[in-house]
């Protein structure tokens, strides 16, 4: 799910692979990917749940305005994974209902 060839941009092939765990599982990604985006293109599309219904939540805006790719990283919550650069050894997790933080 990562696009290869674009006519305007060029996407560097020689990208550091950088490492990662999110709930615990092992991914990948590349350097000067999002954390959201490294999951995007791994499969990963629910990034989260609704308070009152747990629905599964998605990327939404993508430019750090909403609250919808809130995670916790590296034990910290609230992080907004699409602005945050994914480093070598990150563990992500799924945030659960902000009522109920870790």
């Amino acid at each position: 799910m990562r696009i290869k060839e674009h006519p305007i941009l060029d996407f560097k092939s020689e990208r550091k692979i950088v490492h990662f765990t999110y709930n615990e599982l092992p991914y990948y990604g590349y350097e000067g990917d999002t954390i959201a985006s490294a999951l995007h293109a791994a499969g990963v599309i629910k990034i989260g749940e609704s308070q009152k219904l747990k629905r599964s939540r998605g990327l939404y805006c993508a430019i750090g305005n909403c609250s919808s790719c809130h995670m916790i990283v590296d034990g910290v919550a609230n992080v907004k994974t699409c602005i945050t650069l994914l480093k070598e050894g990150m563990k992500v997790k799924m945030q659960p209902d902000k009522g109920k933080l870790c």
